[in-house]
């Protein structure tokens, strides 16, 4: 393994690098995100390619805020929340872009700010409930521009079940849609 950009504002950590691909850890993402307890839905990425793709994982643990009140008998991740967790792993796809983009040694500033809004979601169809314990693998795949607005597939799976795929729309900036 050989040592990639680590993302703004690090400890001097780096993320991992194989082949063109990089690995962030939560303490990456959380420099790369503006998200933070209990909205950080993501742990980890892998396999990301800057401004192309990338897989991530989300621990779903009974823990979780939103478990209180969704179901309090019976436990279920929230759809909005699953999609929220693909859209995170967009945004860590998307700033490591910019993170590759910035010249070596020089500070790519702070690259959380470049993190836009989600702008629609489209024929997203949930397949399976995920409870407590769940491990979701996501992925995400960036499509065409159109202008400041990006399309992109994504897909969350629980071992070899898919949970939800569709399309989203994001912005590339902090304007409102």
């Amino acid at each position: 393994m050989t040592a990639a950009t680590a993302p703004p504002g690090g400890s001097g950590r780096r993320a991992a690098a194989t082949a063109g691909k990089r690995s962030y850890s939560c303490d990456d993402i959380k420099r790369m995100l503006p998200h933070r307890w209990p909205m950080l839905m993501i742990d980890r990425a892998y396999d990301v390619v800057p401004g192309v793709s990338g897989r991530g994982v989300k621990s779903v643990s009974v823990n979780e805020p939103f478990f209180a009140g969704h179901y309090p008998d019976h436990a279920v991740m929230p759809g909005v929340m699953i999609v929220e967790s693909m859209a995170q792993l967009v945004a860590v796809v998307y700033v490591a872009e910019i993170i590759e983009a910035a010249q070596p040694g020089a500070d790519a500033g702070d690259a959380s700010k470049s993190v836009g809004y989600l702008g629609s979601i489209s024929q997203m169809r949930f397949s399976r409930l995920v409870v407590p314990g769940d491990q979701l693998t996501l992925e995400a795949t960036l499509g065409e521009r159109l202008g400041e607005l990006r399309r992109v597939s994504v897909r969350a799976s629980v071992g070899r079940e898919q949970v939800a795929s569709g399309s989203l729309v994001v912005t590339s900036g902090r304007r409102a849609v």
